[in-house]
């Protein structure tokens, strides 16, 4: 019996370091308070249960694997340790199309972040899951995943916090900052194992593996022989150089740290850091318009990543004036939702010039949540948010596959009942 206890127990946990969020009866999730200090930024992952998933518990679990020849290549984690990502093979149909989803998950800015952060899942392989539940994009079933279910299916695990993008190190604090490295040993494995027979392929990611996903969209197109449809989607990666509510730039500042201290400079597109300093090019703002391959910008309007971390921070909120409009947008006042509005105008102003061009894609509900497509109950469920009476999960498929046009614009909150809001506590 004390045995089996402690089981139960390790089941727990394993749960709990993955998950922060939990999907109850109502279109809105309550999620416990996180750490999201401007410095060390988490996004909202999904909490696995039955319900979450629309009553189907049988989670297709994927196991980890190791790049075991990425160390000959400098390719490590923070703290040098082997880089992974989790593979499922596609079958009939989809055996020569190729999903690869770039993992999210903040970034670290300075020594002290970094080295917490090599310490975490988001540093070390030591840490990572051996196995997780692919769900949304990642599902192996048509009935979730109509599209995209028996593709080959990627999940690059993050572990370098910058994006996929630095090449540098720290040898005084132990780390290394290697995401381009890992970027190019993991796309370089993946060609190996069969992605370069792939006669459609498919880059996708969620928050700072959103970005990611823009930064890299052109180099995995290059990857292809001109025969090979690519595409690229990015989920909650648009995030914008605001200014946060004590005027400050909250975000920008984060991310000059990040930039400077990983060298990602030298990866990051020459189109942009030839008339634009390195810090503004690291913005999706100033890459989307630039980037040659078709793109799916999925976003909300409000952002509660980018509300939480970048608009009100508890750096630039002292008395605690947004602490509740930050938590639950349901306590916003009315000067707190004009203020989140100009937000919502500042990102359709970015995207005027990209929703110009015919081989991209939009999708902008005016939801308060972050990450849609790897999360069942957003990604195509009965419930899903629509735009339209369109799904995301029916959106990008028609995108990705020239079914129709997709560049949908939801109107200004409150309009939209179909989302699922997410809600701190």
């Amino acid at each position: 019996m004390a045995k089996l206890f402690w089981v139960f127990i390790a089941i727990g946990l394993v749960f709990t370091n993955y998950v922060h969020a939990i999907y109850p009866f109502n279109q809105t999730q309550q999620l416990s308070s996180l750490d999201l200090a401007e410095e060390e930024p988490h996004e909202h992952e999904a909490f696995y249960s039955s319900s979450f998933l629309g009553g189907n518990a049988n989670l297709l679990l994927v196991g980890l694997t190791l790049i075991h020849n990425a160390a000959a290549k400098g390719a490590v984690c923070l703290d040098g340790t082997l880089p992974g990502y989790h593979f499922h093979p596609g079958y009939g149909s989809g055996a020569n199309s190729w999903l690869v989803n770039l993992e999210g998950g903040g970034w670290c800015n300075n020594v002290r972040t970094c080295v917490y952060r090599k310490k975490t899942r988001r540093g070390s392989s030591l840490f990572m899951e051996k196995e997780i539940p692919f769900t949304g994009i990642l599902s192996n079933k048509p009935e979730q995943n109509p599209d995209f279910f028996n593709w080959n299916r990627v999940k690059l695990r993050y572990c370098d916090g910058g994006s996929f993008a630095g090449d540098d190190e720290d040898q005084a604090a132990q780390l290394q900052f290697r995401g381009q490295r890992i970027w190019a040993a993991a796309m370089e494995d993946l060609m190996i194992k069969g992605m370069r027979l792939a006669d459609q392929a498919l880059l996708s990611g969620c928050s700072a593996g959103g970005l990611a996903t823009i930064i890299h969209c052109d180099e995995f197109r290059g990857l292809f022989p001109r025969t090979t449809k690519v595409k690229c989607l990015s989920d909650a990666g648009l995030f914008l150089d605001s200014i946060d509510i004590s005027g400050e730039r909250t975000l920008r500042n984060m991310y000059n740290g990040v930039v400077g201290m990983q060298g990602a400079r030298k990866n990051l597109p020459r189109i942009c850091t030839n008339h634009l300093d390195p810090t503004s090019c690291f913005f999706p703002q100033n890459l989307i318009d630039s980037v040659r391959t078709p793109l799916f910008l999925l976003n909300t309007a409000y952002d509660s990543w980018q509300i939480q971390s970048s608009l009100a921070p508890p750096s630039a909120d002292p008395h605690g004036y947004w602490h509740d409009c930050r938590l639950n947008h349901a306590k916003c006042t009315r000067p707190q939702l004009q203020f989140l509005q100009g937000f919502r105008n500042h990102m359709l102003n970015s995207i005027k010039d990209f929703s110009r061009s015919n081989k991209n894609g939009l999708f902008i509900n005016s939801c308060f949540a972050h990450c849609q497509t790897e999360r069942q109950d957003t990604w195509f469920s009965d419930n899903s948010p629509v735009i339209g009476n369109k799904v995301i999960a029916l959106a990008v498929g028609d995108w990705f596959f020239d079914r129709a046009g997709v560049k949908v614009i939801d109107c200004p909150y409150p309009c939209d009942n179909s989302c699922h809001n997410l809600v701190f506590g």
